[in-house]
């Protein structure tokens, strides 16, 4: 299962839209409007054409990813096929990896709350401030 690619020039953001990092071609736009990717470490515009073995920083939420282009196409497919039109760089996934478990370690060590306060809570909340607002 090959990807549908073409040998004409290709449109970043239609790439970055068919290889399946952003949901529409506008939120393509906007993240490279806004900074969110580089094309050879050069903020680009939504109409650069792109090349095959481009090297992509690619900024989405708290991931960052770096790519090389392997192959153009300007057709949205699956996932699998999707995958197939570029190779991500082995520290960039080190990297990652490391970021995602340290966020998990963060996230594990926050105290879980149990949700909003009962009503017999609120009323021990209320009746707290009310006596310590009158202490003062």
């Amino acid at each position: 299962m090959a990807p549908v690619t073409t040998d004409k020039p290709v449109r970043i953001d239609k790439w970055l839209w068919a290889a399946r990092f952003f949901k529409t071609r506008a939120l393509t736009k906007a993240a490279i409007e806004n900074g969110k990717v580089y094309y050879d470490g050069v903020k680009p515009k939504p109409s650069r054409n792109l090349e095959t073995g481009a090297k992509l920083l690619i900024k989405q939420g708290f991931d960052q990813k770096t790519v090389i282009v392997s192959s153009l196409s300007d057709q949205r497919r699956g996932a699998k096929e999707a995958a197939l039109l570029y190779c991500e760089t082995e520290q960039s996934i080190q990297q990652r990896e490391r970021q995602a478990a340290d966020r998990k370690q963060i996230n594990a060590e926050l105290p879980i709350s149990d949700g909003r306060p009962t009503k017999k809570q609120r009323r021990q909340i209320h009746q707290f401030k009310k006596t310590s607002s009158e202490d003062t």
